[in-house]
């Protein structure tokens, strides 16, 4: 209870206030240091009092690529001459509204108005400049919602037709009801039935979900948890956002499935809180379950504190568990020693999502989502054929922005690096644009695929979008293991020098190379030693800015 209690301290007051640390610990019976831990460690507790306007603007991706530094700038400009009690502004990793970039958040602190934020996105530095002057002048322009970007297109996986009665959660609650053998064949049934359909892990890893359910379900013990991750933070990346918003009763059936196979003692619904519009959807799904007799179990809702690290998943139990968000060494899985040290599944928004389709015996295996943006003319989520070729997304969502050519595309926000027109495949080149987005395609060629695809037009100074993706993962690190922590530092260190032309192309490029070396060695190092996905692909976006964008790094390294 930590960390709810630090959150409604909080909304009340903008701010944890440091002499009610100790009455917190007091109230719940801990010792004061978790406490401290705690509020030090996560971004949305601030030890301060707030100002009155307060600023958050997006610096990652795609933000970035459509301006976000500008306005940034417009905005601390205004800032350095009002007084910081009324105004802070500063940059913040990735907002997850790419499809309307650049965005920024705003907390205004006035009666009335405590922990409610407000979004404005697709801002000039000049609208963003005026927006901060209305705000501080004391109107409060209307917000950016969510709900407001629906495009009215009917979604495949939404067999209910946004009425949802929970007939596979119903059918599944009335076999395991009569125990023993036909419980148990229910149970293998449903495991067998996601084999068969070839379901994977949708939060990025694309693991077998049968496994993952099997494990847990043959784990000893009698109290096992559900978790479904919707702490998608990886810019770039905004499926979840929608499939919560629009469709959150298939999340919560897919749990509920679970949860009835693995006789789960309770389920957690984990959503990072940016996303306000979509807990609140969540939170209305669970009490309509509850309304209509199908919650087997409590299902509640836990609001992230923040951070991207707490999307991986044993940083995520962690703060479950009242603690820092650091990633667990493993083994021991989460399958079998997770939430509590007990048999735990954890699995992402999509994935639980498809389960009701998939044991109505709908055949929707062959879909799957992703969220495409950058230079697109139509970036959003996109329901498609699992397989579908990269120019055949990019068609989906509107053609290049402006009818420029394509240069590059982001196949998995920074996580992936940048990938250019034209690869090497085992058979030969290949043209990046036919290439069949699944999974298993993607690991034969040794690439990451993952829900969000930023695409690059060739106006796109990826030097700069490198070193943008290389300071999200610096700032992001939990500091846990030290070849995450010092690495990402060491990398932003050496792609700021050749951005700002302090190191010659020969360094990087040359027979000798000492700095192409350096970045290689470093790389492996993160690689092999890193406790968790974060820092293992740290390096991927200047590695592969250096083998693929020579030009780019040319631009801006000086001459030897």
């Amino acid at each position: 209870m930590i960390i709810r209690e630090l959150q409604r301290l909080h909304r009340a007051r903008g701010f944890v206030p440091r002499a009610e640390l100790s009455t917190v610990a007091a109230r719940l019976g801990v010792p004061l240091y978790r406490v401290h831990e705690v509020v030090s460690f996560f971004p949305q507790f601030r030890a301060t009092p707030p100002p009155e306007v307060d600023v958050r603007v997006c610096r990652d991706m795609t933000c970035r690529l459509r301006g976000g530094g500008e306005l940034l700038d417009a905005c601390q400009a205004l800032a350095a001459v009002r007084p910081p009690e009324q105004l802070a502004v500063e940059g913040v990793s990735c907002l997850g509204r790419c499809d309307r970039a650049p965005a920024m958040a705003v907390q205004v602190h006035r009666p009335g108005r405590e922990g409610q934020t407000l979004r404005y996105t697709r801002c000039t530095p000049t609208q963003g400049r005026e927006l901060l002057e209305r705000l501080t002048a004391g109107s409060v322009p209307p917000s950016d919602h969510d709900a407001d970007h629906h495009d009215g297109r009917a979604w495949e996986i939404d067999i209910y037709g946004g009425k949802p009665d929970y007939a596979a959660a119903r059918q599944l609650a009335a076999r395991v009801s009569a125990g023993g053998a036909q419980a148990a064949a229910a149970c293998r049934q449903v495991i067998e039935r996601l084999r068969v359909a070839g379901l994977l892990g949708m939060g990025g890893a694309g693991g077998r979900t049968h496994k993952k359910w099997n494990d847990v379900y043959m784990a000893a013990g009698d109290e096992k948890y559900i978790v479904c991750c919707g702490d998608e933070s990886e810019p770039g990346t905004f499926k979840d956002r929608e499939i919560l918003l629009r469709t959150p009763h298939l999340v919560l059936e897919g749990m509920l499935v679970a949860g009835l196979l693995l006789q789960a003692r309770r389920g957690y619904v984990y959503i990072r809180h940016e996303y306000s519009e979509q807990i609140a959807r969540m939170r209305a799904a669970i009490a309509e379950a509850e309304a209509q007799g199908v919650l087997a179990f409590p299902v509640e809702v836990f609001v992230s504190p923040g951070g991207y690290i707490c999307g991986e998943q044993t940083a995520m139990i962690q703060v479950l568990e009242d603690k820092r968000a650091e990633p667990r060494n493993r083994p021991p899985e989460l399958q079998t020693n997770g939430l509590w040290d007990k048999p735990t599944l954890v699995n992402n928004v999509e994935t639980f999502a498809w389960v009701p389709s998939l044991l109505l015996a709908r055949d929707m295996a062959s879909l799957r989502f992703f969220a495409v943006s950058g230079d697109v003319e139509v970036p959003g989520v996109y329901e498609v054929p699992s397989g579908i070729t990269l120019g055949a997304l990019i068609a989906r969502a509107g053609g290049m922005r402006g009818g420029r050519a394509f240069k590059a595309v982001a196949p998995s926000g920074p996580s992936g690096g940048f990938l250019p027109r034209w690869l090497e495949g085992p058979d030969g080149p290949f043209d990046v644009l036919d290439w069949r987005l699944e999974v298993q395609g993607a690991r034969d060629l040794g690439l990451m695929l993952g829900g969000g695809i930023v695409v690059f037009s060739e106006d796109a100074d990826l030097m700069d979008q490198a070193l943008g993706a290389l300071e999200f993962f610096r700032n992001e690190s939990c500091g846990k293991c030290v070849p995450c922590r010092i690495g990402t530092q060491k990398l932003v260190e050496i792609a700021t020098r050749i951005r700002d032309g302090a190191i010659a192309v020969d360094a990087v490029y040359g027979a000798d190379a000492p700095v192409g070396r350096t970045l290689g060695e470093l790389a492996t190092a993160m690689k092999d030693t890193s406790i968790c996905g974060l820092g293992t692909v740290a390096a991927n976006p200047m590695r592969t800015l250096l083998r693929h964008f020579r030009a780019d790094v040319e631009r801006h390294a000086a001459r030897g």
